[in-house]
């Protein structure tokens, strides 16, 4: 589709020539002759790009230009002028134009221009589209309570540069808050490093961290970049911070403080601008006790502290996450649309979850990428693994012995209908039910049944 262009210009001669060369070169050009007749066409029609006079009879090209950039979706503006002076451009510039060209124009460099105004857009349309699929893709999906008191933390939080500790068990999605605080930071634009403190083996940790000089130690055969020196002006995080070594932690401590560090191997050290997320799965308090954490090492990292509650305890959360997840990877995998019917949401819900929300995760990844064997487009509970159906009643806590028994009862219920692939008559069977009998217990426990195929 070729881009649409507005020329305003209260010479005719100029609009007509304009028209006629950008139409040539394949561009959707139109032509008004003031200020009020482009604002107007502009608030009527979207046009890519727009080639503004700066002398215009009535409502001057500066002030129109002002106009234009409080538009929703403001165009790309060139200003053009037979008086110009580096104080218009200079003034043009800061009120959001792209470029400035003078009278007599040339047309080669006039379309040259536009060439270049065009190629920024389709940047700056880029450089959106990616910034929206960061922003979902670091989303914190959840409507509980803590989930919306952790975004309301995040958004506290991102803009300033203390430091923060986040707790939670692995599979909580420590990593996505750590990025999600550096995506709505001042830093967003610079760099986020990730430091997975258990994967890296202690005689390399060091190095790792702050970077070594070559012939520093065996096998290091140059210079290497640590990533401190990468997060420099943005962030680095520290998952599993607990698992670093005293010494390394010392050592980290020493960069907290002074915002300075020295590569192994270097004489000379290397100032860093580094704001600093950790985080772990471990009680470190407890760590602290056993000498196996340093206790200020602890106060310099838990400046604001993060709790991801496990899943189990949001296990309303579940159904949200599991069609989050369910649209992700259907998108990912090309996958027409599915969906959870209400009886297989019940089944996930009451489960215990412990791994947690990646564990979820790659479930639904695991059933998108099966979904060619189903037989519709709705997921069933007769389609979800076996361990679903097994123990979700004993891992909760009951207020009465009716509701303990109901629960126990449903699992029961539930491990029956899977076992016998969700066919009611096979399932009153087994259970010793009338098949009316089982439909009413079924409808009395919540339990929606798929439709049964004879």
């Amino acid at each position: 589709m070729s881009h649409a262009i507005l020329i305003v210009d209260d010479e005719a001669g100029i609009r007509e020539s304009l028209t006629s060369i950008l139409r040539e070169e394949g561009y959707q050009a139109e032509a008004v002759a003031t200020g009020e007749e482009c604002l107007r066409a502009a608030r009527e029609t979207h046009f890519d790009l727009v080639l503004l006079d700066v002398w215009l009879p009535g409502l001057d090209g500066l002030e129109t230009l002002r106009r234009l950039r409080e538009l929703d979706s403001p165009p790309v503006v060139v200003m053009i002028s037979g008086h110009g002076t580096v104080a218009t451009a200079v003034r043009a510039t800061k009120l959001g134009a792209f470029d400035y060209v003078e009278k007599p124009l040339s047309l080669e460099k006039t379309i040259l221009t536009v060439k270049n105004a065009l190629a920024h857009l389709r940047l700056e349309m880029e450089n959106r589209r990616l910034r929206a699929e960061l922003e979902r893709r670091y989303q914190i999906v959840g409507e509980s309570v803590s989930m919306k008191a952790l975004r309301q933390q995040i958004a506290l939080t991102a803009p300033t540069n203390g430091r923060v500790l986040i707790y939670g068990e692995s599979g909580t999605g420590k990593e996505l808050v750590a990025r999600a605080l550096h995506f709505h930071s001042l830093r967003a634009e610079r760099a986020f490093v990730e430091v997975n403190c258990a994967a890296i083996p202690e005689e390399l940790i060091e190095s790792e961290l702050f970077g070594h000089v070559k012939g520093s130690f065996t096998g290091a055969s140059e210079d290497k970049i640590g990533k401190f020196q990468m997060a420099d002006g943005g962030t680095l995080f520290l998952d599993e911070v607990a698992d670093m070594s005293l010494k390394t932690q010392a050592k980290v401590l020493r960069v907290l403080e002074e915002q300075r560090f020295e590569p192994v191997g270097a004489n000379r050290s290397v100032q860093v601008d580094v704001r600093v997320i950790a985080a772990t799965n471990q009680n470190l308090e407890q760590r602290i006790a056993e000498g196996r954490f340093r206790e200020d090492l602890f106060y310099r990292l838990n400046v604001i502290p993060f709790h991801v509650p496990p899943l189990r305890e949001r296990s309303e959360d579940v159904p949200v996450l599991a069609r989050h997840f369910l649209e992700e990877y259907c998108r990912a995998y090309g996958r027409r649309p599915l969906t959870f019917s209400p009886a297989a949401l019940d089944v996930l819900q009451r489960y215990a979850w412990p791994g947690n929300v990646r564990e979820l995760k790659n479930l639904v990844e695991r059933l998108v990428i099966i979904a060619p064997q189903f037989d519709s487009d709705r997921i069933e509970p007769h389609h979800l693994p076996p361990e679903l159906f097994r123990g979700a009643a004993a891992t909760r806590p009951y207020a009465s012995l009716q509701e303990a028994r109901a629960a126990y009862e449903r699992e029961f219920i539930l491990r029956k209908l899977e076992e016998n692939q969700w066919n009611i008559t096979r399932t009153a069977a087994a259970v010793g039910l009338e098949r009316t009998h089982l439909y009413r217990k079924l409808k009395s426990l919540g339990i929606s049944p798929a439709e049964e195929s004879n």
